[in-house]
């Protein structure tokens, strides 16, 4: 496991429990102690016993040393160079590489499954990546939840999944990367628009709107990417946008209602001990709506609060239009309209053809 924050740590845990040896990577040697000798991480999961099976190091050489299977929890926008390093280390190896990140790439807006294969050079069905409704304490605490691991190759996400479950966590599969990863993604990015009218004081009733809406933008934009519109109403989606929406547990939510209450950007950014990572992808997500033609105006308001051209007391009013035109709910890719009904069918068919005529697969057990 690279990477020893709240997820990363959790998520070995829930390999520890499932019954795996797990070897922790922490880039700071005091923290890498805590987890070997003291069975702790004090700073991320403070009052978590960790399993003994889990053991932990600062050298990334003896955290890859016979592993199996490759865990990533990293920040999104230091993973590049973190895989530079990587690559000689797993070159005579074919485990499987996982990401449990949930970003994209500031600077070209690729998505974390994109930056692991053009780094490692490896074939992108050897690449798994985990999402669902995941807020890290929870987890450690054992509380029961579901997430979905995701790859090109069912056979990589089945192999996964079976490695990633216990009592309380259970791993579905499903072979729609671009969905889960993106699912991911933009989640945190409606988690940082309830947390600022939190944060200014509205009620359930804006926050229950901007969810809906939200889901909307998210399952227009994965969709237009290639993604399956399925996928954003499972686990990675749907699943996911409730979970990191309602909890002050998520680092997105919190950030937000700290815009909401009149930080500005960098005192939020000082002031988060933890990467919120929807903070980093607000720009490149809306340059690449930009270039697929999808409108997203609840992210376009977050951005706006971020560049400090909006007040976040008037962020609400006009999340869903910028004018006063009546307009159908539907998302393009939604349930109503013959357009609709078309572009499924359509999807359906060629989902088919691609599955030698099973179908899409879509979040399964």
């Amino acid at each position: 496991m690279l990477g020893s924050g709240s997820w990363g740590t959790t998520f070995g845990k829930i390999l520890a429990d499932g019954g795996a040896q797990v070897t922790m990577w922490a880039r700071r040697p005091e923290l890498a102690h805590e987890i070997a000798e003291a069975k702790r991480n004090s700073q991320y999961l403070p009052g978590i016993n960790l399993p003994r099976s889990m053991t932990a190091t600062a050298h990334l050489s003896e955290a890859i040393d016979g592993a199996t299977q490759i865990y990533l929890s990293i920040p999104s926008q230091t993973a590049r160079e973190n895989l530079k390093a990587l690559r000689p280390l797993i070159a005579r190896t074919d485990a499987p590489i996982v990401s449990l990140m949930k970003g994209v790439e500031r600077r070209t807006g690729l998505r974390m499954s994109q930056v692991i294969e053009q780094e490692l050079q490896c074939d992108p069905d050897r690449i798994a990546v985990a999402s669902g409704p995941n807020l890290a304490l929870e987890i450690a605490r054992e509380q029961p939840t579901a997430a979905v691991i995701s790859s090109t190759s069912l056979e990589t996400a089945e192999a996964v999944a079976r490695r990633a479950r216990n009592a309380y966590f259970r791993t579905f599969v499903n072979t729609d990367v671009i969905g889960t990863e993106f699912g991911g993604v933009l989640k945190n990015l409606i988690a940082v628009a309830i947390g600022i009218v939190d944060g200014v004081g509205y009620g359930e009733n804006t926050k229950a709107s901007i969810i809906t809406r939200g889901l909307v933008e998210m399952t227009d934009f994965a969709v237009a990417q290639g993604a399956h519109p399925e996928t954003l109403q499972g686990l990675a989606g749907l699943g996911d946008l409730i979970a990191t929406c309602q909890s002050p547990l998520s680092r997105n939510n919190t950030a937000g209602r700290l815009l909401g209450q009149g930080y500005k950007f960098q005192d939020v950014v000082k002031q988060m001990q933890q990467t919120a990572e929807g903070l980093a992808s607000v720009a490149p997500v809306l340059q690449l709506a930009k270039q697929a033609g999808v409108s997203m105006p609840i992210v376009e308001q977050v951005k706006r609060v971020l560049d400090g051209t909006m007040n976040p007391r008037e962020i609400a009013p006009h999340l869903t239009t910028d004018d006063d035109t009546p307009r159908g709910e539907r998302t393009d890719y939604g349930q109503a309209g013959s357009g609709g009904a078309l572009r499924r069918a359509l999807q359906r068919a060629r989902d088919q053809f691609r599955h030698g005529g099973r179908g899409a697969e879509g979040d399964r057990p």
